[in-house]
């Protein structure tokens, strides 16, 4: 539908157009979100009696797959033997303590909420108390929860947060903003010491696009709307954001504020701080809003800013104004394969500095180039002839090594002449790299299998193996020697504590900059036998984040700080900048109410990092 524009944004001269107000989200009866792993229910890695794994559901272009060489070559890299039939069954849910009650406060919630936007079920609360890293997963699967919210509130209108924020004030309530649940830093995570009630505020009734300004090309989305709504409700009137970050089906837009986010078209559309225009946000102090939206002004200190990877801690972020775009005429995907990953990342870095660079770009390396070729459903009739005779092309007629091979998956969007010239001057960089066309069907499988691939962790975590990700940024000239560096290291660490057979330690490159790029790493290591896995898998994580900022690396390049790495913040940033920061989050919210922890190391977690 359409209704006439607010008073006081008047169209540009002449122009007839008019707001347009979606409907409410799209509601599916199929999509079924689990509580105690990532994604989908109906979605899931799992192994038949016949020992062969399969995936599960039908949205992704694993459904249905039948995936014969995975545990076979898990078991190669680790060295170990790997028996599908030898599994580590999952205690959840975990026992979830009481929770506090504070009848005064309660009782003014219920002046302002329905009764159904009020919960302290063990199962709610304990869902809203983690995130997605592997010791959330391992507490709530084999672990236990020492403290979780004592209640979760779903406030229903941006006045409700208003109230809530103001009530909680008053009563000393702590409040922790909840989006999709989908950080992997313990950003969710409620500190232990904390005696005041705990409170999740659940945005996910704020989920609606309220308006869509198709002249200035603007949207405003309130906080709590999920990614694939938001994608799937722009493109019914021909828009798109763009900001795909690779937990876009569960992710909200309040949380990719929140966390300074990244998406993985950022090369055509931008990252988060280029998508906003303006941030509505409840604080303590009141509320943080403008009557106006600009392209881009000059007002000295800018509050709008400070929310940017605030982490829950400055306030409730409850609309943003963003920016769209029309949808592309193109939508093309494209691969090429490379001898190896130093001559992947030269193809990359001539590619940053000569072309516009396609929407999306990624590298892996071998090893993860690798696991995606045993992630490719099993081959039957002619298509198992096809395969080998394609492997046969490649490893032997043009000489690549299994062994060393690398690929790069691309996305192209655009008009018909963008595409085009992009696919030419990405053709001809190929050449001059001695790269290879891979075509379109496996860039569209070495896109998508991002969002399948996320399942994978649960599955193995249940096969003995504990598997995170972890991320950062650097600069070109820095990039090869960091990847070398962390993976050197973290083999190190590993032997040095006497693990059971080899890690997995592999790497890819994400996303192009001018002056560098993001890296992202994926770490794993079979537990069975090992006294404290997680804590163990968490030690070697932190080695690794050592070594990146020795190497040249930042904290973070969009998965944040939260408390996973707040220890390391006094050796990315001075003590002034600390001092500004902890005065900022003094001054805005004096009564700590936005207590979740996150950004504000104690002078005893800055000594650990020296």
């Amino acid at each position: 539908m359409r209704q006439g524009r607010p008073e006081g944004r008047d169209l540009i001269s002449g122009s007839t157009e008019e707001l347009i107000v979606p409907g409410e989200p799209p509601k599916h009866g199929d999509e079924s979100v689990s509580r105690s792993t990532w994604g989908f229910d109906d979605s899931r890695f799992e192994v038949r009696e016949d020992g062969i794994v399969v995936f599960t559901g039908d949205r992704y272009a694993l459904s249905g797959s039948e995936l014969p060489d995975l545990m076979p070559w898990m078991a190669g890299v680790i060295e170990l033997d790997l028996d599908p039939t030898d599994t580590h069954p999952p205690s959840y849910p975990p026992t979830v303590p009481e929770p506090r009650i504070n009848k005064a406060f309660l009782a003014e919630l219920g002046k302002f909420l329905p009764e159904f936007a009020i919960r302290n079920d063990p199962e709610s609360r304990l869902r809203h108390a983690h995130g997605h890293t592997q010791a959330d997963m391992w507490s709530i699967q084999y672990g236990e929860s020492k403290r979780v919210p004592d209640l979760v509130v779903q406030p229903v209108e941006e006045k409700d947060v208003e109230a809530l924020v103001e009530a909680a004030v008053r009563h000393r309530v702590c409040l922790v903003p909840f989006g999709g649940g989908t950080n992997v830093t313990h950003a969710l995570a409620v500190p232990e010491s904390e005696e005041r009630l705990l409170v999740s505020v659940d945005l996910g009734l704020l989920n609606r696009i309220e308006w869509i300004d198709p002249t200035n090309m603007i949207a405003c989305i309130q906080a709590g709307a999920v990614g694939r709504h938001v994608a799937s409700q722009l493109a019914e009137y021909g828009f798109t954001l763009g900001h795909e970050p690779d937990s876009i089906e569960f992710s909200t837009v309040g949380g990719w504020v929140a966390t300074h986010a990244s998406g993985m078209k950022k090369n055509r559309y931008g990252n988060i701080e280029d998508l906003v225009l303006d941030v509505r946000v409840v604080t303590p102090g009141g509320v943080v809003e403008r009557d106006s939206i600009c392209p881009r002004e000059s007002i000295g200190i800018d509050p709008r800013r400070f929310v940017l990877g605030s982490e829950g801690t400055l306030g409730i972020v409850t609309r943003v104004v963003m920016k769209i775009f029309p949808l592309p005429d193109v939508h093309h995907y494209d691969a090429i394969l490379f001898r190896d990953f130093e001559s992947g990342v030269a193809f990359l870095y001539d590619l940053q500095r000569e072309t516009l660079p396609p929407a999306s770009v990624r590298l892996v390396d071998n090893l993860q180039f690798q696991l995606s070729q045993t992630l490719k459903p099993k081959a039957v009739g002619m298509k198992t002839l096809m395969r080998k005779l394609e492997r046969f092309y490649v490893t032997h007629l043009r000489g690549f090594d299994p062994d060393q091979m690398v690929a790069c998956s691309l996305v192209f969007e655009g008009s018909q002449a963008e595409v085009k010239s992009q696919e030419r001057a990405v053709h001809k960089l190929a050449m001059r790299h001695r790269g290879m066309h891979a075509g379109a069907e496996n860039g569209r499988r070495g896109y998508q299998l991002t969002f399948g691939i996320a399942y994978l962790r649960d599955f193995i975590m249940r096969h003995w193996i504990l598997a995170e990700s972890f991320e950062t940024s650097v600069s070109w000239s820095q990039a090869l020697a960091l990847c070398r560096n962390v993976k050197r290291r973290v083999r190190e660490e590993y032997a040095a504590r006497g693990l059971p057979g080899e890690p997995f330690i592999t790497c890819r490159v994400t996303q192009l900059y001018h002056s560098g790029v993001c890296i992202y790493f994926y770490f794993a290591y079979y537990y069975k036998g090992v006294e404290n896995p997680s804590e163990t898998y968490a030690e070697i994580e932190r080695c690794a984040r050592d070594e990146i900022l020795k190497s040249g690396g930042s904290l973070s390049h969009h998965h944040g700080v939260g408390k996973l790495r707040l220890d390391f913040l006094p050796r990315v940033v001075s003590p002034a900048a600390l001092q500004w920061a902890s005065a900022l989050k003094s001054s805005l919210d004096p009564e700590n109410v936005f207590g979740v922890g996150n950004l504000r190391p104690t002078a005893k977690e800055s000594d650990a990092s020296e």
